[in-house]
């Protein structure tokens, strides 16, 4: 059963004129807890990162949060935004700051990115989208920042053709799901191991997100201050988070 689309912003506190850049809270669903962090990506500062001004990876949250604190900001969420290679280095399609660093892939290949049809997390102005990535090929929308990973969780409503209900394959996943306008963004990641079919059913059937990406297994991590959680780990690759005014 699917949840009215009336309760997503209750879900999350999200009221009119709610001052938080982001609104991050634990959610159950199917028993499952999850961590929920919801993105008004019409009007938040959202942006990814990868390397700093000397080319070399951020790597992990507080990294980033000091370089911005220089110029006066700071982040109010991130979480790891893509799957990478041993040096950083994304696998897939990214932009920062509309700098191209890697191209689009659309074949197919080994491991979860390969797993077809996969997508691209697209910020461009005024909005943000998930897109499967032979459709963002085929489109080509203007992304100021864009992310590819894989596999698509839920495309146009329905959930990736090869994900398993009987699956014995479980791991702490994070994720994006975006709305049909482009302005709500709503980040996941499980507390538990979960399989991708529980994973695509939390953002298609309780969050009733149009299009959600997978984004990375295993080394999934969040950083949200505002519910006191900064996780640590192993050196990330790309990154995406809301920045603000450090007074903010």
């Amino acid at each position: 059963m699917r949840w009215p689309a009336l309760l997503v912003p209750l879900i999350f506190g999200a009221l009119p004129g709610a001052a938080k850049a982001v609104e991050c809270r634990e959610f159950i669903f199917e028993d499952v807890p999850y961590t929920l962090c919801h993105v008004d990506s019409g009007s938040e500062d959202l942006r990814l990162f990868l390397y700093d001004e000397d080319e070399r990876p951020f790597g992990n949250f507080g990294r980033l949060d000091q370089a911005l604190s220089a110029g006066g900001e700071r982040l109010a969420f991130a979480m790891n935004a893509g799957m990478y290679h041993p040096d950083r280095a994304p696998v897939g399609h990214y932009v920062e700051d509309n700098e191209q660093y890697r191209g689009v892939i659309s074949t197919s290949g080994p491991g979860n990115f390969g797993l077809l049809p996969n997508g691209i997390f697209c910020i461009g102005d005024g909005r943000a989208d998930v897109i499967e990535t032979r459709r963002f090929e085929a489109e080509s929308p203007s992304c100021r920042y864009a992310t590819q990973s894989g596999p698509m969780l839920v495309i146009d409503g329905e959930l990736h053709p090869r994900f398993l209900e009987d699956s014995d394959s479980r791991y702490i996943r994070n994720g994006v799901g975006t709305s049909e306008d482009g302005t709500k963004t709503i980040f996941a990641i499980s507390e538990r191991p979960v399989t991708f079919h529980e994973f695509g059913r939390l953002f298609r059937d309780a969050l009733e997100m149009p299009q959600a990406l997978f984004l990375d297994g295993n080394i999934s991590r969040l950083y949200a201050p505002a519910i006191r959680r900064a996780d640590l780990g192993r050196p990330l690759g790309p990154i995406v988070g809301v920045v603000v005014s450090e007074d903010r």
